[in-house]
Protein backbone atom coordinates (compact mmCIF):
# COMPACT_ATOMS: atom_id res chain seq x y z
CA UNK A 1 0.00 0.00 0.00
CA UNK A 2 1.25 3.25 -1.17
CA UNK A 3 1.34 6.03 1.21
CA UNK A 4 0.36 9.67 0.84
CA UNK A 5 3.13 12.33 2.10
CA UNK A 6 0.57 13.95 4.39
CA UNK A 7 -0.77 10.40 5.87
CA UNK A 8 3.06 9.57 6.12
CA UNK A 9 4.10 12.52 7.85
CA UNK A 10 0.97 12.21 10.35
CA UNK A 11 1.67 8.60 11.35
CA UNK A 12 5.64 9.17 11.24
CA UNK A 13 4.93 12.25 14.06
CA UNK A 14 2.63 9.84 16.14
CA UNK A 15 5.46 6.96 16.30
CA UNK A 16 7.89 9.37 17.03
CA UNK A 17 6.36 10.59 19.68
CA UNK A 18 5.10 7.32 21.22
CA UNK A 19 8.58 6.34 21.36
CA UNK A 20 11.33 9.17 22.50
CA UNK A 21 14.26 8.62 22.59
CA UNK A 22 14.32 5.49 20.92
CA UNK A 23 16.82 4.51 17.66
CA UNK A 24 13.97 4.48 14.72
CA UNK A 25 16.14 2.73 11.87
CA UNK A 26 15.22 5.01 8.35
CA UNK A 27 14.74 1.44 6.97
CA UNK A 28 11.86 1.06 9.57
CA UNK A 29 10.23 3.85 8.03
CA UNK A 30 10.92 3.48 4.44
CA UNK A 31 9.64 -0.34 4.83
CA UNK A 32 6.57 0.54 7.09
CA UNK A 33 5.40 3.06 4.04
CA UNK A 34 6.75 1.12 0.85
CA UNK A 35 8.38 4.14 0.59
CA UNK A 36 12.18 5.18 -0.64
CA UNK A 37 14.92 6.24 2.20
CA UNK A 38 15.04 9.22 0.35
CA UNK A 39 11.57 10.38 0.66
CA UNK A 40 11.69 9.55 4.06
CA UNK A 41 15.04 11.57 4.84
CA UNK A 42 12.36 14.65 3.53
CA UNK A 43 9.66 13.82 5.53
CA UNK A 44 11.63 13.64 8.81
CA UNK A 45 13.46 17.12 7.95
CA UNK A 46 10.05 18.82 7.77
CA UNK A 47 8.93 17.27 11.11
CA UNK A 48 12.15 18.21 12.40
CA UNK A 49 11.73 21.72 11.88
CA UNK A 50 8.10 21.74 13.37
CA UNK A 51 8.93 20.46 15.99
CA UNK A 52 11.81 22.61 17.08
CA UNK A 53 9.43 25.53 15.72
CA UNK A 54 6.32 24.52 17.57
CA UNK A 55 8.31 23.64 20.73
CA UNK A 56 7.74 20.19 20.55
CA UNK A 57 11.04 18.68 21.31
CA UNK A 58 13.57 17.79 18.89
CA UNK A 59 14.78 15.24 16.15
CA UNK A 60 18.52 13.94 16.10
CA UNK A 61 19.73 11.63 13.46
CA UNK A 62 22.42 8.63 13.95
CA UNK A 63 24.37 8.26 11.01
CA UNK A 64 26.07 5.37 9.93
CA UNK A 65 24.56 1.79 8.91
CA UNK A 66 23.04 1.40 12.04
CA UNK A 67 21.50 4.45 12.70
CA UNK A 68 18.23 6.89 12.34
CA UNK A 69 16.51 9.24 14.03
CA UNK A 70 15.52 9.69 17.75
CA UNK A 71 13.03 12.10 19.29
CA UNK A 72 13.79 13.77 22.41
CA UNK A 73 10.97 15.77 24.37
CA UNK A 74 12.10 19.54 24.89
CA UNK A 75 9.86 22.66 26.65
CA UNK A 76 11.38 25.66 26.05
CA UNK A 77 10.83 28.40 29.15
CA UNK A 78 8.30 30.56 27.32
CA UNK A 79 6.33 27.49 26.50
CA UNK A 80 6.45 26.41 30.65
CA UNK A 81 6.19 29.50 32.29
CA UNK A 82 2.24 30.07 31.36
CA UNK A 83 1.66 26.42 32.94
CA UNK A 84 3.49 26.77 36.04
CA UNK A 85 2.20 30.14 36.59
CA UNK A 86 -1.94 28.99 36.15
CA UNK A 87 -0.48 26.00 37.90
CA UNK A 88 0.37 28.29 40.72
CA UNK A 89 -2.97 29.70 40.60
CA UNK A 90 -4.62 27.26 41.32
CA UNK A 91 -2.43 25.62 43.95
CA UNK A 92 -3.15 29.45 45.48
CA UNK A 93 -6.93 28.80 46.44
CA UNK A 94 -7.71 29.15 50.18
CA UNK A 95 -10.10 26.41 50.30
CA UNK A 96 -7.18 23.50 49.71
CA UNK A 97 -5.51 24.44 53.16
CA UNK A 98 -6.25 20.94 55.63
CA UNK A 99 -6.07 21.44 59.21
CA UNK A 100 -1.95 21.32 60.33
CA UNK A 101 -1.60 23.46 57.56
CA UNK A 102 -1.14 20.48 54.65
CA UNK A 103 -2.76 21.27 51.19
CA UNK A 104 -4.90 18.89 49.03
CA UNK A 105 -3.40 18.10 46.01
CA UNK A 106 -5.04 14.93 45.25
CA UNK A 107 -7.13 16.84 42.35
CA UNK A 108 -4.02 17.86 40.48
CA UNK A 109 -1.95 15.22 41.46
CA UNK A 110 -5.60 13.46 39.57
CA UNK A 111 -5.48 15.51 36.92
CA UNK A 112 -4.40 13.74 33.25
CA UNK A 113 -3.89 17.00 31.44
CA UNK A 114 -1.87 18.69 34.31
CA UNK A 115 -0.08 15.87 35.29
CA UNK A 116 1.36 15.27 31.55
CA UNK A 117 2.16 18.50 31.10
CA UNK A 118 4.20 18.76 34.39
CA UNK A 119 6.05 15.23 33.08
CA UNK A 120 6.85 16.72 29.37
CA UNK A 121 8.47 19.99 31.20
CA UNK A 122 10.29 17.39 33.83
CA UNK A 123 11.40 15.42 31.19
CA UNK A 124 12.60 18.44 29.23
CA UNK A 125 15.23 18.91 31.63
CA UNK A 126 16.67 15.34 31.39
CA UNK A 127 15.81 14.57 28.14
CA UNK A 128 19.21 14.23 26.79
CA UNK A 129 20.69 12.37 30.23
CA UNK A 130 21.10 8.68 30.15
CA UNK A 131 18.16 7.66 32.34
CA UNK A 132 17.36 3.93 33.31
CA UNK A 133 14.73 3.87 35.68
CA UNK A 134 12.80 6.40 36.87
CA UNK A 135 12.01 6.16 40.97
CA UNK A 136 9.15 7.29 43.04
CA UNK A 137 7.74 6.40 46.51
CA UNK A 138 3.99 5.41 47.04
CA UNK A 139 1.86 6.91 46.93
CA UNK A 140 0.94 11.01 45.38
CA UNK A 141 4.05 10.73 43.15
CA UNK A 142 3.22 7.74 41.56
CA UNK A 143 1.01 9.84 38.73
CA UNK A 144 3.73 12.29 38.23
CA UNK A 145 6.86 9.61 38.00
CA UNK A 146 5.25 7.98 34.80
CA UNK A 147 3.97 11.15 33.05
CA UNK A 148 7.83 12.42 33.39
CA UNK A 149 9.07 8.13 32.56
CA UNK A 150 6.28 8.39 29.06
CA UNK A 151 8.69 10.82 28.13
CA UNK A 152 12.15 9.49 28.61
CA UNK A 153 10.79 5.79 27.70
CA UNK A 154 12.37 4.53 30.70
CA UNK A 155 10.20 1.90 33.31
CA UNK A 156 8.99 3.04 36.69
CA UNK A 157 9.90 1.74 40.52
CA UNK A 158 7.74 2.00 43.52
CA UNK A 159 9.31 2.25 46.57
CA UNK A 160 6.88 1.35 49.44
CA UNK A 161 6.94 1.69 53.05
CA UNK A 162 6.11 -1.88 53.38
CA UNK A 163 6.85 -5.64 51.56
CA UNK A 164 4.30 -6.73 49.32
CA UNK A 165 4.96 -10.86 48.49
CA UNK A 166 3.88 -10.33 44.80
CA UNK A 167 6.85 -8.33 44.91
CA UNK A 168 9.49 -11.40 45.76
CA UNK A 169 13.30 -10.78 47.57
CA UNK A 170 13.04 -7.04 49.32
CA UNK A 171 15.95 -4.32 50.36
CA UNK A 172 14.45 -2.71 53.44
CA UNK A 173 16.59 0.52 54.73
CA UNK A 174 15.66 2.86 57.66
CA UNK A 175 15.80 6.51 57.25
CA UNK A 176 14.86 9.60 59.53
CA UNK A 177 11.72 11.79 57.98
CA UNK A 178 12.91 15.38 57.67
CA UNK A 179 10.44 17.04 58.88
CA UNK A 180 8.39 14.62 61.30
CA UNK A 181 12.38 13.58 62.26
CA UNK A 182 10.98 10.13 62.83
CA UNK A 183 12.86 6.77 61.93
CA UNK A 184 10.61 5.49 58.71
CA UNK A 185 11.04 2.42 56.80
CA UNK A 186 11.38 1.69 52.77
CA UNK A 187 11.04 -1.43 50.63
CA UNK A 188 11.86 -2.15 47.40
CA UNK A 189 11.88 -5.31 45.58
CA UNK A 190 15.72 -6.72 44.22
CA UNK A 191 14.40 -6.85 40.82
CA UNK A 192 13.67 -3.09 40.75
CA UNK A 193 16.71 -1.97 39.62
CA UNK A 194 19.69 -3.27 37.57
CA UNK A 195 22.97 -3.05 38.89
CA UNK A 196 24.49 0.14 37.94
CA UNK A 197 21.55 2.18 36.55
CA UNK A 198 20.93 5.58 36.65
CA UNK A 199 17.77 6.60 38.68
CA UNK A 200 15.74 9.99 38.02
CA UNK A 201 13.96 10.17 41.26
CA UNK A 202 10.45 11.91 41.01
CA UNK A 203 8.09 12.88 44.09
CA UNK A 204 5.12 15.72 43.98
CA UNK A 205 6.07 16.95 47.31
CA UNK A 206 9.25 18.21 48.98
CA UNK A 207 9.84 19.74 52.44
CA UNK A 208 13.45 19.03 53.99
CA UNK A 209 13.83 16.49 51.89
CA UNK A 210 13.90 13.14 54.27
CA UNK A 211 12.21 10.91 51.69
CA UNK A 212 14.30 11.68 48.51
CA UNK A 213 17.73 11.05 51.00
CA UNK A 214 15.99 7.62 51.69
CA UNK A 215 15.65 6.99 48.61
CA UNK A 216 19.47 7.88 47.53
CA UNK A 217 20.27 5.59 50.48
CA UNK A 218 18.30 2.83 48.98
CA UNK A 219 20.21 3.26 45.74
CA UNK A 220 23.20 2.20 47.49
CA UNK A 221 22.20 -1.41 48.08
CA UNK A 222 21.78 -1.65 44.32
CA UNK A 223 25.11 0.31 43.11
CA UNK A 224 22.99 2.58 40.98
CA UNK A 225 23.66 6.00 40.52
CA UNK A 226 21.69 9.03 40.72
CA UNK A 227 20.87 11.00 37.52
CA UNK A 228 18.47 13.57 39.31
CA UNK A 229 16.22 14.38 41.71
CA UNK A 230 12.80 16.71 40.19
CA UNK A 231 9.75 17.38 42.59
CA UNK A 232 6.07 19.17 41.44
CA UNK A 233 6.03 21.49 44.43
CA UNK A 234 9.10 22.39 47.10
CA UNK A 235 8.69 24.25 50.62
CA UNK A 236 11.03 27.07 50.39
CA UNK A 237 11.36 28.29 53.83
CA UNK A 238 13.01 25.07 55.47
CA UNK A 239 15.90 25.67 58.26
CA UNK A 240 17.59 22.21 57.50
CA UNK A 241 17.39 21.26 53.89
CA UNK A 242 18.50 17.49 53.31
CA UNK A 243 19.00 17.77 49.89
CA UNK A 244 21.39 19.82 48.59
CA UNK A 245 21.05 22.24 45.36
CA UNK A 246 20.83 19.23 42.50
CA UNK A 247 17.26 19.29 42.24
CA UNK A 248 14.57 20.85 40.14
CA UNK A 249 11.19 22.25 40.94
CA UNK A 250 8.27 23.62 39.36
CA UNK A 251 6.65 25.32 42.38
CA UNK A 252 7.70 26.28 45.62
CA UNK A 253 5.20 27.03 48.52
CA UNK A 254 6.38 30.07 50.24
CA UNK A 255 3.73 30.66 53.08
CA UNK A 256 0.91 28.78 54.61
CA UNK A 257 -1.27 30.65 57.12
CA UNK A 258 -3.98 28.67 58.20
CA UNK A 259 -5.57 31.43 60.36
CA UNK A 260 -5.53 33.74 57.33
CA UNK A 261 -6.73 31.10 55.03
CA UNK A 262 -3.50 31.97 52.60
CA UNK A 263 -1.13 29.92 50.54
CA UNK A 264 1.91 31.99 49.14
CA UNK A 265 3.54 30.04 46.04
CA UNK A 266 5.82 31.13 43.31
CA UNK A 267 7.18 29.02 40.52
CA UNK A 268 10.14 26.95 41.31
CA UNK A 269 13.90 26.53 40.40
CA UNK A 270 12.83 25.39 37.24
CA UNK A 271 13.58 28.22 35.35
CA UNK A 272 16.78 29.58 37.45
CA UNK A 273 18.99 26.09 36.22
CA UNK A 274 21.92 26.65 34.01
Amino acid sequence: MKFRRSERLIDMTNYLLDHPRQLVPLTFFSERYSSAKSSISEDLAIIKETFEQRGIGILTTVPGAAGGVKFYVKVSDEQAKPFVDELCELIAKPDRLLPGGYLYLTDILGNPSIVQKAGRIIASSYAETKIDVVMTVATKGIPLAYAVASQLNAPVVIVRRDSKVTEGPTVSINYVSGSAKRIQTMVLSRRSIPQGAKVLIVDDFMKAGGTVIGMISLLEEFNAQLAGIAVLVEAEKIQERLVGDEYISLIQLTEVDVKEKLIGVKEGNYFNKP
